[in-house]
């Protein structure tokens, strides 16, 4: 017969084996993925154009040029990166990534193919190539009013005709801003030779938007001016929202009085710069534009024998160090295994307990073990207990029914009234215990039934009240009820009064004379919620999660006939959990207790 391999050996070569057949796989299809998108990527530079790139730095050159921000721009992205088969990236210039095309996680390009500043980039005025100015589309404060633009386009159609009268034929062309300009058949400003009759200065006129605008400008190119020693030769110098590419030409002011080449190239950069400023706020963040593939054409991977060799030494090099790693983990993490197989083959009875060294999931499983062993060790107690204390409840009233039976079989007692009702009581206490027991075993067993119908928990607190009125009586303790009248409840109204019992029972048992027991009710959400308080002795902090605990009591020295059979609060969070509802209890010592149902409400009744 072969020896049989320990368990930790086994455990050992099994884990090892699976690692390496992982390490292989993980290594070939890390290969695989290497070449496959070493290969698309080559393919992607290889086709790349250059029409396409400037149709995309265009596009997100508008995109930036129209919004103040870039948060909203990935659906544009990707639908421009799925119209023009490329990747499309932007990223900050401290490469922040703003929206990617591609999953999240894919590395950028090693260098962006442009900056997308429609500050300092006109790609709108000569598609396919890129300008130096400001990107028409930027109009910012410059953009007209609808009721402006309607003007101004009413303004345009009788120019033009205007224009057809003189035998001129024009387009009406709309700028970024929404004026209307007319151009002539070559597409140039027909503006630049109008006829007479049309010379009437309407449509050349700035509206209150632009004129604003421009006022604005002024206001902040006057510092740059007075800089420069121009403040007092130029006003200002602004620029021709007449054209069609706003802003493309500058007019000198109303009285420029310009010392020749230099002043005007200042002057027009202090203006350039301070319609930056004044658009600045308007456009989207300057953005570094990556693209799939890239301007040149990479090398093809060449396999050859050479670096056939240096893959495959590498592939070896990481399998070898997968192996070692995982020895060493592998025989870490036997070894703990190892204890806790020994703890649990001992026998239940001695409840061993494994020592928790780490906080990995080895830990984890130690702790769960350990608390696993702590549960079945209470639940034993606790099975124990519970027999001891069935058997003694039963033993009590047992006894003395045999007792008194004996003696009067004997003859020395006469079978009189008082004898036999004795009997009785001893008997009803037996059979209130049983009764428990088989309330429990059947919620326990999930074959509780109830009789749901419904019920008013006015009507409820009133029969409880009246069937305890004596008890309280007697005992010295008011008993007051308070609730809600149009609170309702879809419950077994048999097993409801016997809830609230218990409770008003357990409460008046440590209630002194002249103290309160207050059922309370009232609706929370959709949820009724019913309260029984006491000005009694309390619960010991310590003692009040034993509470519901089957056959409990807080003063162990209570016999069953001053403290119950231990079996009414248990009973009490069956049937709450039975109708769908929970039970809580809040307690300070010397001052009293308040048990918490908290149960499903329910609509009243038609002609209720």
């Amino acid at each position: 017969m072969r020896p049989r391999i320990p368990l930790r050996k086994r455990l050992l070569v099994r884990l090892l084996v699976a690692t390496v057949l992982i390490a292989l796989c993980s290594v070939g299809a890390t290969a695989w993925i290497a070449v496959e998108t070493t290969t698309r990527a080559i393919q992607e530079e290889q086709g790349q154009d250059l029409a396409d790139d400037m149709r995309i730095l265009a596009q997100l050159s508008g995109y930036a040029a129209t919004h103040p921000e870039w948060k909203g721009v990935r659906p544009t992205l990707v639908a421009l990166s799925k119209k023009m088969g490329r990747r499309i990236a932007l990223t900050t210039s401290d490469r922040t990534l703003v929206a990617d095309s591609a999953p999240h996680g894919t590395s950028l390009p090693p260098r962006p193919a442009a900056n997308v500043d429609p500050l300092h980039t006109d790609t709108y005025t000569q598609p396919g190539a890129q300008l130096s100015g400001l990107d028409p589309r930027v109009v910012g404060p410059y953009r007209l009013t609808a009721k402006e633009r309607a003007r101004l386009e009413g303004l345009a159609r009788e120019r033009q005709k205007c224009f057809a009268r003189a035998g001129i034929d024009t387009t009406i062309t709309m700028t970024p801003s929404g004026r209307p300009v007319l151009t002539d058949a070559n597409g140039k400003d027909a503006n630049d030779n109008v006829p007479t009759p049309c010379a009437d200065g309407k449509l050349n006129t700035p509206t209150a938007t632009e004129d604003k605008a421009l006022k604005n400008l002024i206001v902040r190119a006057q510092p740059c001016y007075q800089k420069e020693g121009l403040s007092y030769a130029v006003p200002y110098f602004g620029v021709d929202v007449f054209d069609k590419s706003l802003g493309s030409r500058y007019v000198p002011g109303a009285y420029t009085k310009l010392g020749g080449a230099a002043d005007t190239r200042r002057a027009q950069a202090c203006t350039d710069s301070a319609r930056r400023a004044q658009l600045e706020p308007y456009v989207a963040p300057v953005a570094e534009l990556f693209l799939g593939g890239g301007d040149t054409i990479a090398p093809r991977f060449d396999v050859s024998p050479a670096n056939k060799a240096k893959v495959v030494g590498a592939a070896a090099a990481v399998l070898a160090l997968t192996v070692l790693v995982t020895a060493v983990v592998a025989t870490r993490l036997v070894r703990p295994l190892r204890v806790l197989t020994e703890a649990a083959q001992q026998p239940p009875e001695l409840h061993v307990r494994v020592p928790v060294r780490t906080r990995d999931e080895t830990g984890i499983l130690a702790e769960a073990f350990n608390d696993l062993a702590d549960r079945r060790e209470r639940m034993e107690a606790q099975r124990k207990a519970m027999v001891s204390d069935i058997a003694h409840e039963l033993r009590s009233p047992l006894t003395n029914i045999r007792g008194w039976l004996e003696v009067t079989r004997d003859g020395f007692v006469e079978p009189d009234p008082a004898l036999l009702g004795s009997l009785h009581e001893e008997a009803m206490v037996l059979q209130r215990v049983i009764d428990d027991l088989q309330d429990l075993a059947a919620a326990d067993a999930g074959t509780l039934r109830l009789h749901r119908e419904p019920v008013r928990v006015e009507d409820l607190f009133d029969q409880v009240a009246a069937a305890y009125r004596v008890t309280a009586d007697t005992a010295g303790v008011v008993l007051l009820t308070k609730a809600d009248r149009t609170l309702w409840l879809d419950a077994d109204p048999v097993r409801m009064r016997q809830v609230l019992g218990n409770l008003v029972s357990n409460a008046l048992r440590h209630t002194p004379v002249d103290g309160t027991v207050t059922l309370t009710a009232w609706r929370e959400g959709d949820r009724a919620v019913l309260t029984v308080t006491d000005t009694g002795t309390g619960i010991a902090p310590e003692d009040l999660p034993h509470v519901f605990e089957r056959f409990w009591r807080a003063d162990q020295s209570r016999s069953r006939r001053t403290g119950g059979s231990g079996l009414g609060l248990s009973i009490v969070r069956d049937l709450a959990a039975a109708h769908d509802g929970t039970v809580e209890a809040t307690s300070e010592p010397g001052t009293g207790s308040v048990f918490t149902l908290r149960l499903p409400d329910s609509p009243a009744p038609e002609g209720s």
